[in-house]
């Protein structure tokens, strides 16, 4: 099979609009699905001061608070330059994780921190972390990833936050950003070489040229082999949760021979241009009437009477109360 190019999100239980915890079979939730790829047990290998991630192959320091304060954008980076300089660990290919690398490592069924069980990190901190991906939509700002639930958003550059290196190209199961430039604290376009950014090292899986195919049943991703519909709003105005949830299994009731659902968090954010804002899609997509926020099948544990949403004008991953009408419906399906 065609690898997929997006990660099971770790989450196991199903739960209603109220937060109980409710049976998955039928629910058309994220866990009744369990669709990315899978997770390898045991999934990480502890070797000394390093941590191996099996199922993307990216080597982190296993103390994930290495620096011991927070540190502006800038000083992180410089921060990793410094630890390449001086052979950290006997290596010299750290870096900063770029936003795909670091959201790897979440685990959507854990909190504080959102990490998979049993990880063998020491010195997490439940808060934010930096990536090396400049948010487009504002170049003054970086992309961060807060652990203690797992929310993806940015921030300003000249704000201090957390660090956790990385190291290795992976398995090329996790795909580029899309980011290709690279930028100073000031949001200033400046030369890649050097400056240990997302755009300088463009890791993960690269993108397939054209990367959506127009077919009769939907738009299909390339990258992902996931079937979009092509109309990117199912419902006519923003709906609840279970209203979300009930009008794509009321697309599949109209007899089509695909089997529709809505997408988990991971499948959403793999549409995610890290170049682009406004939408943040790949420049050249075949989407009509894209909106702002999705509503994903994927639960915060955080507060499982919220679910995780795709905030596209952005790019960001966030999340809204099941029972308020917010958020807009996007189906999807798996094709082999």
């Amino acid at each position: 099979m065609t690898s997929r190019h997006y990660l099971h999100t770790g989450q196991r239980t199903c739960h209603a609009d109220d937060g109980h915890e409710v049976p998955c079979e039928s629910s058309g939730q994220d866990a009744s699905f369990a669709v990315g790829k899978s997770w390898p047990e045991p999934r990480f290998h502890l070797c000394d001061d390093e941590v191996v991630d099996r199922l993307t192959g990216l080597i982190w320091c296993r103390n994930a608070n290495l620096a011991e304060f927070p540190l502006t954008w800038q000083e992180a980076l410089d921060f990793v330059a410094t630890m390449n300089r001086e052979q950290r660990f006997g290596q010299r290919d750290w870096r900063m994780p770029n936003r795909r690398e670091l959201r790897s490592l979440l685990s959507l069924q854990t909190k504080l921190p959102a990490l998979p069980e049993l990880h063998p990190f020491i010195n997490v901190f439940d808060g934010w972390y930096w990536t090396a991906t400049t948010a487009a939509i504002s170049p003054t700002h970086a992309w961060y990833v807060a652990l203690d639930g797992a929310r993806m958003f940015f921030g300003g550059k000249d704000q201090s936050y957390m660090l956790w290196p990385v190291r290795g190209e992976g398995l090329n199961v996790i795909p580029r950003t899309g980011q290709s430039l690279c930028y100073d604290a000031a949001g200033k376009v400046i030369a890649c070489t050097g400056s240990g950014q997302d755009g300088e090292f463009r890791y993960g899986a690269p993108w397939p040229e054209p990367r959506f195919e127009i077919l009769h049943a939907g738009v299909l991703d390339r990258l992902t082999r996931l079937l979009w519909c092509r109309s990117a709003n199912l419902t006519p105005q923003p709906v609840v949760w279970r209203d979300a949830l009930a009008a794509v299994a009321e697309l599949n009731r109209e007899g089509a021979d695909i089997i529709w659902r809505l997408p988990t968090i991971n499948e959403l954010e793999s549409l995610v241009d890290c170049a682009a804002h406004n939408p943040a899609l790949p420049s050249g997509h075949p989407f009509v009437d894209v909106q702002d926020i999705y509503w994903s099948s994927t639960t915060s544990q955080f507060e499982p009477d919220w679910a995780w949403a795709l905030y596209l004008e952005k790019g960001a991953t966030g999340v809204g109360q099941k029972r308020f009408a917010q958020f807009s419906v996007w189906a999807v399906a798996t094709v082999d």
